[in-house]
């Protein structure tokens, strides 16, 4: 299976989520592919939609290999991936520096993406974590610890594309995971869409105005 783009993906993903419609749920986008990915569940369940802001910890020589992932909230999550660290040498001072900086574009982009909006609860409701795919799953690990800390009553973990690594080491951090394609080995997540573009913060803007304020429809 291919997708056309991360609208159709979304689609998709809403026709194996719609037995949900009618229950107390919030869609949590993981910014900035999964915010056109969630667009579509959210209106087809008629929920909320909100952001969860979370970074990759990339090496310092390699930036896109994960070395860990933090989350944020009242107390900052980390998640360290100890054989990228291991093998790659790099000291705890390196690693907490690349923590602050990862720490300081999540709070811009809070800033930026949910300054003035009403905050969504989330303690007590079916909340729905959606991603345009997972290559490694370290990242979403760490947005799964983090919202695990918010008490929802139920964590479904949906995504268009995953790696079966990836599933297999999620699947205790998430109640219930809906994928629609399940892949032996991942490299790109952009190999399984027709049209991958890099989104912007302007474009994640856009989906939060257009899936309307979070909260009010909660």
């Amino acid at each position: 299976m291919s997708f056309k783009d991360r609208i159709d993906a979304g689609e998709r993903l809403a026709d194996a989520l719609e037995r949900l419609r009618g229950e107390d749920v919030v869609v949590i986008a993981l910014p900035r592919g999964g915010v056109e990915v969630a667009l579509p569940v959210a209106r087809r369940l008629g929920a909320p939609m909100t952001l969860l802001m979370v970074r990759k910890i990339g090496l310092p020589s390699q930036p896109e290999l994960a070395m860990g992932a933090i989350v944020d909230g009242d107390k900052p999550i980390t998640v360290r991936n100890e054989s990228v660290i291991g093998f790659s040498g790099v000291e705890e001072a390196e690693f907490d520096a690349v923590v602050a900086r990862e720490l300081s574009e999540i709070h811009r982009r809070q800033a930026l993406y949910l300054g003035g909006r009403k905050p969504v609860p989330i303690e007590g409701r079916v909340a729905i974590v959606v991603d345009d795919g997972i290559a490694t799953g370290a990242t979403v690990r760490a947005a799964l610890k983090g919202l695990r800390a918010r008490k929802p009553a139920k964590i479904v973990l949906a995504v268009p594309v995953a790696s079966e690594d990836a599933l297999d080491m999620l699947k205790d951090d998430a109640d219930e995971v809906v994928v629609l394609e399940g892949l032996s080995a991942l490299g790109a997540i952009g190999f399984s869409y027709r049209d991958f573009p890099q989104l912007s913060d302007a474009d994640v803007i856009a989906a939060l105005d257009a899936a309307g304020t979070p909260g009010q429809n909660s």
